[in-house]
């Protein structure tokens, strides 16, 4: 790929026209190249190097770049020298669902870091796919990679899943609220989608209504309202990894 067209990766509209996405730093690589050794599809990955990792061992193809090369396709403000152009995942080949696999299913949710958060969460149980609704933050946004810490690679994730079709996939869906059962009630881990809303405005009722999402709460005795949209996640995650 040009470098010129590497420069564009930073905004989605060039990620989703080329079919890639930016990779950078090391702890990133080393986790993209592992993934690849299970992954072949993630061979067609490039490298992008400055003269500070010249002999950086990697099966990828690689390029040697200067500092100012470097500085502008990199996302970061001091850039490691190290950086990889990946491809997207194809669309048309979606894997199907594992069994037992459950669903976290983003209703527009925002935050790159919440996103990325969540994804090292999921990654971390595993037995979770990711399901995001239109209006979401694009999860190969560079900020989202990062906080990913490499579980881009791990966890499958589908985008532009609309709201309204989750009845017709699932048979059941769970979501968050207030006046719902515990989350360690016995029939939590007994849903196949977990459904989660945006960081401010959550779901919409009426769409919870048509859903019939059975509502669960996470038990507080402090005096805030509501929690981080990735901490209530991980909570769940941990909650259904501990009841397999």
């Amino acid at each position: 790929m040009k470098l010129e067209d590497i420069k564009k990766l930073h905004q989605k509209k060039y990620r989703q026209a080329l079919g890639h996405y930016l990779v950078e730093g090391e702890h990133l690589v080393l986790e993209l190249q592992k993934a690849a050794a299970r992954q072949p599809e993630l061979n067609a990955a490039e490298l992008y190097v400055t003269g500070a990792y010249e002999h950086w061992p990697s099966p990828l193809r690689t390029h040697q770049v200067n500092e100012r090369q470097m500085a502008q396709l990199a996302d970061t403000h001091t850039p490691q020298g190290i950086l990889a152009v990946v491809p997207m995942p194809d669309k048309s080949v979606e894997p199907a669902p594992k069994p037992c696999q459950k669903a976290i299913y983003l209703h527009e949710i925002q935050d790159p870091g919440n996103l990325g958060t969540i994804l090292r969460t999921l990654a971390w149980f595993g037995g979770f796919r990711c399901l995001l609704s239109p209006g979401s933050v694009d999860p190969y946004n560079p900020k989202v990679v990062r906080a990913s810490m490499g579980a881009i690679f791990h966890v499958p994730i589908e985008t532009e899943v609309p709201l309204d079709t989750l009845n017709s996939r699932y048979r059941s869906v769970a979501c968050l609220d207030l006046d719902g059962d515990k989350l360690t009630a016995e029939s939590f881990s007994r849903h196949d989608c977990y459904l989660f809303g945006n960081e401010a405005r959550g779901v919409p009722p009426e769409a919870l209504a048509q859903l019939g999402a059975t509502p669960y709460t996470i038990p507080g005795k402090g005096e805030i309202e509501s929690l981080n949209l990735a901490s209530a996640v991980n909570m769940c995650a941990y909650e259904l990894a501990r009841g397999s």
